[in-house]
């Protein structure tokens, strides 16, 4: 099982997100302690080269893995989370 922490940025996010996909939010989180048996998660490429994505809706989680940690950077719609 893994840990999974959120960054401020992310929890700030989490915030503003509507309330139906709060609730798949908080399913995709408990999915994520099972790294890595989590089905759909997808490693981004370019200059994402080590993140990973999971899909809610339109909405996407980023996260990173270091060791047993997965740390979810960014949450939002789709047209956002790639940005950096």
């Amino acid at each position: 099982m893994a840990t999974v922490r959120i960054t401020p940025e992310a929890n700030e996010q989490t915030n503003r997100l509507p309330k139906p996909i709060r609730d798949l939010l908080a399913k995709c989180l408990e999915r994520l302690q099972k790294w890595p048996a989590v089905s759909g998660a997808k490693p981004l490429r370019g200059n994402l080269v080590g993140w990973y994505r999971l899909r809610m809706s339109d909405y996407r989680v980023r996260f990173r893995v270091e060791g047993d940690t997965v740390i979810v950077d960014k949450i939002g719609h789709r047209k956002d989370v790639y940005d950096d």
